[in-house]
């Protein structure tokens, strides 16, 4: 009877071993083949792109009576004195600024319109995303030079239980490219050349490591 238990463990651990092989497989399969995230991605020429949630500041020089903070609604759109819905999801400060003049020009003479957003959400498609193994996964609002170790603070580091050198940048603006970066090496490690530089829409998915 010792025997056959003994034969019994024996073949349990060998299985559990066989598992464990197979796991660890498959998790370097989905992400050991995936190259290095650059270190430096920005466009020189980024203008922030106003989405819901946003709110403007909006001057009219020598007309106090219509300057005024707005909310950014839901549907992209902005409700000002004189003005009734104007499209603001998508364009930049500027872009609004004319829109607004021109709007204004049918009751204000020559009207001068400055547009300051606050309170930074940008557009959906812009967001940065952080899934998985984060502290608290959430969406960001882009800002230009923005870097992966500036995302990891703003949602609190890693887990215990996160596998971090075998995170997952998921790039929108090429075509949903993956690339591997290394956030152990960054964050716990303090491995600076392992910090790259973010671009809108992208997306870090931060998996769970097996112990």
């Amino acid at each position: 009877m010792r025997g056959f238990f003994s034969r019994l463990v024996g073949s349990v651990g060998r299985a559990a071993a066989v598992v464990a092989v197979a796991v660890t497989a498959v998790g370097c399969a989905g992400t050991g083949n995936y190259p290095a995230a650059p270190v430096k991605a920005s466009s020189p020429d980024y203008n922030y792109v106003v989405g819901p949630g946003d709110t403007l500041n909006i001057i009219v020089w020598r007309n106090p009576d219509l300057s005024l903070s707005v909310p950014v609604r839901p549907d992209g759109q902005v409700s000002l004195p004189l003005i009734d819905g104007l499209q603001a999801q998508g364009k930049n400060s500027a872009q609004i600024a004319r829109d607004i003049e021109k709007e204004l020009a049918k009751y204000v003479r020559d009207p001068v319109v400055t547009v300051i957003v606050t309170n930074f959400v940008g557009p959906y498609s812009e967001q940065i995303r952080v899934v998985g193994e984060a502290a608290k996964p959430q969406f960001l609002p882009y800002k230009q030079k923005m870097t992966v170790l500036d995302v990891m603070i703003a949602v609190g580091g890693l887990t215990d239980f996160a596998d971090g050198n075998s995170a997952t940048l998921v790039r929108a603006a090429e075509d949903n490219k993956r690339y591997k970066v290394r956030l152990h090496d960054l964050i716990k490690r303090g491995d600076i050349d392992a910090n790259v530089e973010v671009l809108p829409g992208d997306v870090l998915i931060i998996p769970q490591g097996w112990f």
